[in-house]
């Protein structure tokens, strides 16, 4: 089974080489999109592959889409510039398609590993789908938080985990939490979702910091566990609050 791996960047000089590096021993082939980066990240992705375009930005799941429609695998390991695989989890990956797997997807557990602690409970333990059969794939056109959709067949978690090095230090934390909570609002605003105005963006926060704190045992990751709930809190609470403003801008 080939494999291709598509990776969309933008600014990631600092990650990228990690990311490929992670992939570099299992892919067939790799597939880069940047979206206009004014650092490093080009020249670094073209010393793992050829298959390097630079591109607009159209938003997550348009470009995905677009990296997407580059491949020729039999599967596709779409990963994020931010995450990496562990020896553990490629050589799972590689004998999973050598059986000639039935499955149409597998799903990878993150690891995501922040402020020197890598987190075990919480939200950033949850299942992503990154490794899928081309035919019949497709992403999503979601500004943010896309989703592959894939056609319905058997689904499976892979034991190892996906390391995640989403934050680069706290400004960055608050920077893409708010960009994720506008883009987030837009998208509900898109969709004609009305949320509840402040209350419900309110609530939301509320219930967000429960479930990942205390439901899904994000206490059990010590103070950064608190850090990363209190944050998500947070967004829940902007990208709701983000929607408020813009209902209320077009009245």
């Amino acid at each position: 089974m080939k494999l291709s791996v598509t990776v969309i960047v933008k600014n990631e000089e600092d990650r990228i080489a990690d990311c490929l590096s992670s992939v570099a021993a299992i892919a067939d082939e790799i597939i880069i999109l940047d979206s206009g980066s004014d650092d490093r990240t080009v020249e670094i992705c073209k010393q793992y592959t050829d298959q390097v375009f630079v591109t607009d930005w159209p938003g997550f799941g348009i470009q995905k889409q677009r990296a997407l429609d580059k491949a020729s695998g039999d599967w596709v390991l779409a990963i994020d510039a931010d995450e990496r695989l562990t020896p553990a989890l490629a050589e799972e990956i590689q004998a999973a398609l050598q059986n000639n797997p039935v499955e149409v997807a597998f799903k990878t557990q993150w690891a995501m590993v922040v402020f020197g602690k890598q987190l075990n409970h919480g939200r950033s333990a949850r299942y992503v789908t990154r490794l899928f059969r081309r035919e019949g794939a497709r992403f999503s056109e979601d500004i943010v938080h896309e989703k592959v959709i894939y056609p319905e067949g058997k689904v499976t978690k892979l034991k190892n985990r996906l390391l995640h090095y989403s934050i680069r230090d706290y400004g960055h934390l608050l920077d893409k939490s708010g960009q994720y909570a506008w883009l987030g609002g837009k998208k509900r605003y898109k969709k004609g979702i009305t949320g509840g105005g402040l209350w419900g963006a309110s609530f939301r926060a509320i219930l967000v910091f429960l479930q990942i704190y205390i439901l899904r045992l994000g206490f059990l990751d010590g103070s950064v566990g608190f850090l990363i709930a209190v944050n998500y809190s947070q967004g829940a609470f902007n990208k709701y609050a983000a929607l408020w403003t813009l209902r209320r801008d077009s009245d």
